[in-house]
C-alpha cells in the first residue's frame, strides 16, 4: 500500500513539474515573477539618434517588459529588447545621458554594459 502512495505522490510531483515547464517556455510562468504583464508602448514622435546596449540577467518575456518598462520611463526615449540576444535599443527624441540608462536598467536588477 505505501508503495502506491509513493508512486501517486511522485506521478503527481512530475506532472506538475511539466505543467511549469511548459508554462515556462510559454512565457507565461518566467523565471521572475510572470508574464501575464505587457509594458504601455512609448512612441516618439521623431528620433534623434539610436544606441544598442547589452543587457545580462534577462531570462524571460516578462524580464524583457521589466526593461523595456524601467527606460520607457524616462523622459525623451524609448527602448525595444531583444530578448533572444539581450540587446537593448533606445531611441533618444533629446539628449540623455548613458548613464541614466544604466541606472535605471540596474535599479530593476539588470547589467548593463556600455553602447556599441
Amino acid at each position: 500500500m505505501l508503495d502506491y502512495f509513493i508512486v501517486g505522490v511522485i506521478a503527481v510531483v512530475v506532472i506538475i513539474g511539466i505543467i511549469y515547464t511548459v508554462k515556462h517556455f510559454r512565457g507565461q510562468g518566467g523565471c521572475c515573477g510572470g508574464g501575464g504583464y505587457k509594458p504601455r508602448r512609448k512612441k516618439l514622435s521623431r528620433v534623434l539618434y539610436q544606441k544598442t546596449f547589452k543587457v545580462d540577467g534577462m531570462q524571460c518575456e516578462h524580464c524583457k517588459n521589466r526593461v523595456e518598462e524601467v527606460v520607457n520611463d524616462i523622459e525623451g526615449v524609448s527602448g525595444k529588447v531583444d530578448l533572444k540576444n539581450n540587446i537593448l535599443t533606445v531611441f533618444y527624441a533629446k539628449d540623455v545621458s548613458d548613464e541614466v540608462i544604466k541606472a535605471r536598467v540596474e535599479s530593476a536588477g539588470y547589467g548593463i554594459f556600455g553602447s556599441y
